[in-house]
């Protein structure tokens, strides 16, 4: 990376430096702007809150992600969802592609007959036109057991024609109509592939159509030449978007291997972590930028309670802090295999 590459992403980071203060709540029983926000309901202390953008909405600065949900065994995904619930996690995340349908059916047996007022629910439709949309919907909403989701997101954005191609056939339309009908509240879309596809579509929307967006945010990301961070950030602050982090750890690539089911995935000899940064550290890089949430995938309970007490330890990552793990992390070898899931 050149001395010019390392200087921007310094500006860039510092430019951010104190927009995350904004986004924070207070934890201990009370809010800014004195809106008496209890941090505490009838489940018991909830975990952190930031706004979501111009929502008016508070969620937890930890999320469950609903695909390990679906692949893990049905005990599991049960104990997870409760062990959640008990760390203080209010935001649920899925879609309706995760294990065919089964990640949203097992959040509609086990998270919402008990829990629907406490949460705030997601899902997602990778529809790439109108149809196929409604369709998604009215299933998310069936496998669900739910009337209304709190967040439906058009999701997994490949390049920029992709988002041509879904706006041009009645995608958009089709989340306009769902909003407006009350199955949904808000909207939102999604990508972990290409930060153009993301640009195109804010391009090509008004800035109050969506009120969130999802994609990576990790460290090494932000040292990356094609960089969702440096692409997007900027722009869905200034638009008031909240920010979804997904792949904190690059989909588990920040290890050495990565098991599914007892099948190994995919191995590499060069891991981030250990070696070079620690998974809490990682973590922190993230919830130091202005998002709202960070969503973690977990299959099992232990590794949702790793996370939990990892965000009731965190405290915002100085400026000089967030560049030396950027530096750490700027020369590894492999930065597409770790992030492998870019098409960029």
């Amino acid at each position: 990376m050149s001395k010019d590459g390392s200087s921007d992403r310094r500006n860039f980071l510092k430019s951010l430096a104190g927009i995350t203060a904004g986004l924070m709540i207070p934890y201990r029983g009370f809010s800014m702007g004195g809106t008496g926000l209890s941090s505490r309901d009838r489940l018991g202390e909830k975990l952190s809150l930031r706004k979501l953008g111009n929502t008016g909405e508070k969620v937890t600065m930890l999320g469950l992600g609903g695909y390990h949900i679906g692949w893990t065994t049905e005990k599991e995904a049960q104990a997870t969802i409760e062990a959640a619930l008990e760390g203080g996690v209010r935001f649920f995340d899925n879609a309706e592609s995760y294990s065919d349908g089964l990640s949203e059916k097992r959040y509609g047996k086990y998270l919402i007959p008990k829990y629907r007022e406490e949460i705030f629910l997601m899902t997602k439709t990778y529809s790439t036109d109108a149809n196929t949309a409604r369709k998604h919907l009215e299933g998310s909403l069936r496998r669900l057991n739910t009337d209304v989701i709190d967040l439906w997101q058009v999701h997994t954005l490949q390049t920029p024609g992709d988002v041509d191609k879904r706006i041009d056939n009645g995608v958009l339309d089709v989340v306009e109509e769902a909003k407006k009908s009350g199955k949904v509240r808000y909207v939102g879309f999604t990508g972990h592939n290409n930060p153009y596809a993301h640009k195109r579509m804010l391009e090509r929307t008004e800035a109050s159509f969506f009120d969130t967006c999802q994609f990576p945010v990790n460290v090494l990301d932000a040292g990356a030449q094609d960089s969702f961070i440096n692409t997007l950030m900027q722009r869905l602050m200034e638009r008031n978007t909240g920010v979804l982090a997904m792949k904190t750890l690059a989909d588990g690539r920040f290890f050495n291997k990565k098991v599914q089911q007892g099948e190994v995935i995919w191995d590499t000899n060069n891991p981030v972590v250990p070696g070079q940064i620690n998974i809490e550290e990682a973590l922190s890089f993230a919830w130091s930028l202005p998002i709202s949430v960070l969503i973690t995938g977990a299959e099992n309970p232990q590794l949702l309670r790793e996370k939990v007490n990892m965000a009731k330890r965190f405290e915002k990552m100085s400026e000089k802090e967030r560049n030396a793990l950027v530096e750490k992390v700027a020369d590894i070898n492999n930065p597409k295999d770790v992030e492998y899931y870019k098409n960029v």
